[in-house]
């Protein structure tokens, strides 16, 4: 049976069912609370980086480890959480995470550095399993709307992305939170996420089922596999270097803090609309090797414009990131579902990508930073990215052809 026609029979089944109809509204609000915890934790540091290094008395290379500490939890547990899910119950999981979350949240800012870290590392642990488990759940529960659900969540995760960074100094400057103060605010966030994730867990355990069963495709020797992992892994490393650094750079290239910081709050409201069109498109398409063209074109653009261009025209070079980052995580969290038969194996393939990806992408800000402090220059850095870049059109050419990690055509 293909994809299509398994996905039609799980609608109808579904259907036919009216106790699956009634929670699905509270369903999607779950997710969409549950994704918007995931980002801001990251994305409200970055304008405060040069705050935070200066309070605890940090280099500029473990002011990267910032960054980079979260997305090694991510590698490592990334792998795991299908196993988990499997073994505690999906709804379980989820909620543990972000009971994690809200404690790494307030231990991030209640004292020095050892405290920060240690928090830093409890919200990429619990972020990690979120970031995998969010595809295979909704894959496994709008098996017909996969594209519209994919879109809303990543629209919520990188709404409140974006706020994060436009509000951070705002709220640490003018309203005399401070960087601990303004960090600890997105607590409300995932705590907002456990109160409307609490109410599916009666609903998941009713309607639960068998358990899942392993897939019996080894996706860890799938060449497209590898080819959806490197694509994850690059476009991650682009967002992620960026969100840490491209504020200190608009700070040293003249721009006031509060500025570089709404730029950078630019730059991800751009993404917005393309993480829901996307997957909305890529989802309708034979294949993705369009949009891959297109999401390396105006990374390499906006690179290059960072590097060589203006600060008058900064924000210009941040839209055409932002365009780049939505089409790109967009078509990295469809990849988990266009590329899998199964809820199942769409965990399993995200779990792979996003540990191997992530572990590439834990080394870009501390290298970033490592090669800034050597050269005392951007240029070298910015060079590297605009070559990742590439990388990244190169990887999804690969992921995006119409082919399952089993080998089998998508239709």
């Amino acid at each position: 049976m293909t994809v299509k026609s398994q996905d039609r029979t799980s609608a109808k089944r579904h259907a036919r069912n009216p106790n699956r109809l009634r929670p699905a509204s509270s369903l999607v609000l779950g997710i969409l609370f549950v994704a918007a915890a995931l980002r801001a934790p990251f994305t409200s540091v970055g304008p405060l980086l040069g705050l935070i290094r200066d309070d605890l008395g940090l280099s500029n290379t473990l002011a990267g480890f910032i960054t980079t500490l979260p997305l090694l939890a991510f590698a490592l547990l990334s792998p795991f959480a299908p196993q988990l899910a499997r073994r505690f119950g999906l709804a379980n999981v989820l909620l543990l995470a972000m009971l994690t979350l809200a404690a790494g949240i307030l231990l991030r800012s209640a004292a020095g550095a050892v405290a920060f870290f240690t928090g830093t590392a409890l919200i990429g642990l619990a972020i990690a399993v979120c970031n995998v488990l969010l595809p295979g759940l909704i894959k496994g529960r709008f098996p017909a709307r996969i594209g519209l659900m994919t879109g809303m969540y990543t629209v919520s995760m990188n709404l409140c992305a974006a706020a994060a960074s436009g509000f951070s100094v705002p709220l640490a400057g003018r309203a005399g939170l401070g960087w601990r103060g303004t960090l600890s605010l997105w607590f409300i966030i995932a705590l907002l996420a456990v109160l409307f994730w609490l109410p599916q867990m009666k609903g998941f355990v009713q309607n639960s089922g068998a358990k899942a069963t392993k897939s019996s495709i080894n996706v860890w020797r799938s060449p497209l596999a590898w080819q959806v992992t490197l694509f994850m892994g690059l476009q991650s490393l682009l967002y992620y270097v960026l969100i840490s650094w491209f504020s200190v750079i608009l700070g040293e290239r003249g721009l006031s803090a509060g500025h570089a910081g709404w730029i950078l709050s630019l730059m991800q409201l751009a993404q917005l609309p393309f993480t829901f069109f996307v997957p909305l498109l890529a989802g309708r398409m034979k294949n993705q090797r369009s949009l891959v063209l297109i999401t390396s074109i105006l990374f390499f653009i906006g690179i290059l414009g960072i590097w060589l261009g203006s600060t008058a025209w900064m924000a210009l070079w941040a839209v055409c990131i932002g365009i780049a980052g939505g089409f790109a995580f967009g078509l990295a969290m469809m990849f988990f579902s266009l590329r899998t038969r199964t809820a199942q194996e769409a965990s399993e393939l995200s779990g792979m990508a996003q540990s191997v990806g992530y572990l590439l992408a834990a080394m870009g800000p501390a290298l970033f930073g490592l090669l800034h402090d050597a050269t005392d220059s951007w240029n070298i850095p910015l060079v590297l990215l605009a070559a990742a870049a590439v990388l990244l059109c190169a990887a999804g050419l690969g992921a995006g052809r119409d082919r399952q990690v089993g080998g089998l055509s998508n239709k």
